[in-house]
Order: C-alpha cells, then sequence, then structure tokens
C-alpha cells in the first residue's frame, strides 16, 4: 500500500524488477507503464471486481440474506474465486486498483452518512460510552495479542475493526500498518464472524438485562461491528432502538479519522527511530472528516444522500470483492487460531465493557 497517489510520501522510483511496482498506482501511471496492455488488465480486472459486488448486492436482496453486509457476500465471492477458480495475470492490476485506491474513495464517502447534529443527539453519556468503550477495545485487544503471540500487525487490525466499524475500519487502519493481504483478510473473517453471531444474539437479551430500547441501542451501536449488523439487531426489537443504534455506531464510525491519525503519528515515530523514515498520511481519512463537516453544513436532498450512501455501499463492495481476489485461503490457514481466539476475545470484551457503562449511565 505504499506509495499510492492518495498518501503524501517521497517520491521514489519504482524498480522495473518488481512485477507489483506498478499495480497499485493510478489509472494514468498503468496505462503509461504498459499501453493498450495495462489499460486493458486495468480495465479487466475493475471490471471483474465491479461483477462481483453487483452480483453480491443482488443477492442481499434475496428472502434470507437481507441480514448479511453485500460487503461480506463480495468478500467470500472473490475468495470463491481465487482460490477455486483462480485469478488470472491479465486482471492483477485491476483488483490491486480497486482494492486499494476505490476503497479509499468509498471510505472517504463514509462521511457522507454521519452529521454533527446526529452525534449531540447521542448526549454527552452516550459519547462518553462510545469513546471510552472504543479506546478501551482497541487497547484489550493490542494487549490480549501480544499474550496470545499474536503478529501485531494481525492485531492492530482487528482491534480497529472490533472497536470501530468492521472492515471499513480495518482497511482504513491498514494504511498505516500495512499488514498483507491475508492478515486484512482474517482480520475482516474475524469480526464478520463474531459481528454477525452479536447481530443474531443481541435481540434476545433486552428484557434479560432490562434494557429500555434507548439503552439497548446505545449497547449495539457500541459494541456490534457493522453499521448493517447494528441495523439488523436493532431494528428487530424496536424502531427507537434502532435510529438510536444506528447513530450510535455512525458515532463509532467517525472515530475512525482520530484514531488512524493517532496510530498514523504513534507508527510515524516508530519508524522514524527504527528506520529514519515516515509512514504515508492517510489522506483519504481527512476526506472522511471534511465530508462529515459538509453533511453538517449543507442540506443534501434525501433522493441525492440515498443515492451516494448506495454509491459508497457499491465501491465498498468492489473494493472487498477485490479483497478476496487477491487472498489465498491456504495463507490463511497457515496463520492458525490464535488470531481468531484474538477476535472471540476482542468481541466478548467490547460486548461486556460496553454494556457495564450502558448500565452505570442509564
Amino acid at each position: 500500500m505504499k506509495n499510492s497517489p492518495d498518501t503524501v510520501v517521497p517520491t521514489e522510483t519504482p524498480s522495473s524488477a518488481d512485477p507489483r511496482a506498478d499495480r497499485g498506482g493510478s489509472i494514468a501511471s498503468v496505462m503509461e507503464s504498459r499501453g493498450p496492455r495495462g489499460a486493458g488488465e486495468l480495465v479487466r480486472g475493475i471490471g471483474l471486481a465491479g461483477t462481483i459486488a453487483a452480483a453480491a448486492m443482488g443477492i442481499q436482496t434475496l428472502p434470507g440474506l437481507a441480514l448479511f453486509s453485500p460487503l461480506i457476500i463480495s468478500m467470500v465471492a472473490g475468495l470463491a474465486v481465487r482460490n477455486l477458480i483462480g485469478m488470472p495475470d491479465r486482471v492483477k492490476s485491476g483488483v490491486t486498483f480497486a482494492m486499494r485506491k476505490i476503497l479509499r474513495v468509498a471510505i472517504a464517502l463514509l462521511g457522507f452518512q454521519l452529521t454533527t447534529t446526529q452525534v449531540l443527539a447521542l448526549g454527552a453519556s452516550g459519547i462518553v460510552v462510545i469513546t471510552t468503550t472504543l479506546a478501551a477495545a482497541f487497547l484489550f485487544t493490542i494487549w490480549l495479542g501480544r499474550v496470545l503471540r499474536v503478529e501485531r500487525k494481525l492485531a492492530e487490525l482487528i482491534a480497529a475493526g472490533t472497536s470501530i466499524c468492521g472492515a471499513s475500519a480495518v482497511i482504513a487502519v491498514n494504511a498505516i500498518t500495512d499488514a498483507g493481504d491475508e492478515d486484512i483478510a482474517y482480520a475482516v473473517a474475524c469480526v464478520t464472524v463474531f459481528g454477525s453471531l452479536a447481530m443474531l444474539v443481541y435481540p434476545l437479551l433486552p428484557e434479560l438485562l432490562r434494557l429500555n430500547p434507548h439503552a439497548y441501542g446505545l449497547w449495539s451501536g457500541a459494541s456490534i461491528h457493522e453499521i448493517a449488523q447494528v441495523v439488523a439487531a436493532t431494528f428487530q426489537h424496536d424502531r427507537t432502538a434502532g435510529e438510536f443504534g444506528t447513530i450510535a455506531k455512525l458515532t463509532r464510525v467517525m472515530m475512525l479519522a482520530p484514531v488512524v491519525l493517532i496510530m498514523g503519528a504513534l507508527v510515524k515515530r516508530r519508524k522514524a527511530t527504527q528506520e529514519g523514515t515516515s509512514p504515508p498520511v492517510p489522506l483519504f481519512v481527512l476526506g472522511f472528516v471534511a465530508l462529515v463537516a459538509l453533511n453538517s453544513s449543507v442540506a443534501v436532498p434525501a433522493s441525492a444522500k440515498m443515492l451516494i450512501v448506495t454509491g459508497t455501499t457499491y465501491l465498498l463492495a468492489v473494493a472487498l470483492a477485490a479483497m478476496g481476489l487477491e487472498t489465498d485461503v491456504a495463507k490463511l490457514r497457515a496463520k492458525g487460531l490464535r488470531p481468531l481466539l484474538l477476535g472471540a476475545g476482542a468481541s466478548l470484551f467490547i460486548a461486556t465493557f460496553s454494556l457495564a457503562l450502558v448500565k452505570l449511565t442509564a
């Protein structure tokens, strides 16, 4: 993910001996370096990922599948194509472009789904619950990763996905950690599995835990991983819980920007000490913040906002399909069960810790 055009890094000339040197570059760079052949590879790769994403969004509308995010369906489909059929070399540059560049645009566009007014509607106690839970879950996951001897980069991705917003956070934080494709896929798989379990179990618990719709929505939004999973878990219970849970979850999404920037600063210090270099600055995070500000200050028509939300979901699905196409399942198996145990421990911690805070502030 290094030297991408949406990050601020020193200019370098990639070695022609490196077959991956131009795979993550801009459309212009691919065309310039490979001519008509490069343009064809780019179009075919993006087209393959785009077709898988479109099919996933269609599949998600089928009975019984509405609870599953099209992002996850896209990634599973991409994994199936890569590991059962194979991915020809002629689409690789386009697939890599989709996984790296299209994804960054989509994450920035998530800013259109949140306003500062929505955040303020949570109240001071709600914001405290969300921010404290996020920080505690992230730090706990990093600590547990050390205890379980999980590779640092993979532990950071699982921490981000669990504490912030699932797959989108995993990929956004990877702009800083620069982990391998298999680490990203493993982290996404972890947050998907345990987020889906939470989505199914949470609706059974409000009466047992004596949570009113407001408290249940806050708990769900503060602890379930994906936006779609929060919506599914909360609207099953009550419309008020659904609306409040969605706002709480989107507020967690907004925390993605400061978390990535803080991690970037920490990694910058570490790399400057070890290597004398600095990591890239993720400009897409600044774009996310700018779009939240724009959405908060300008009245966007409901029809236009719906198109933006749908388009953002599609672009994220394209990127996740590309990620699946890049992932070798054999390499995932080689990582063993420790990262899965880390994901389970992190999910259990965020569920119990946030519940305790909701009870204390209710």
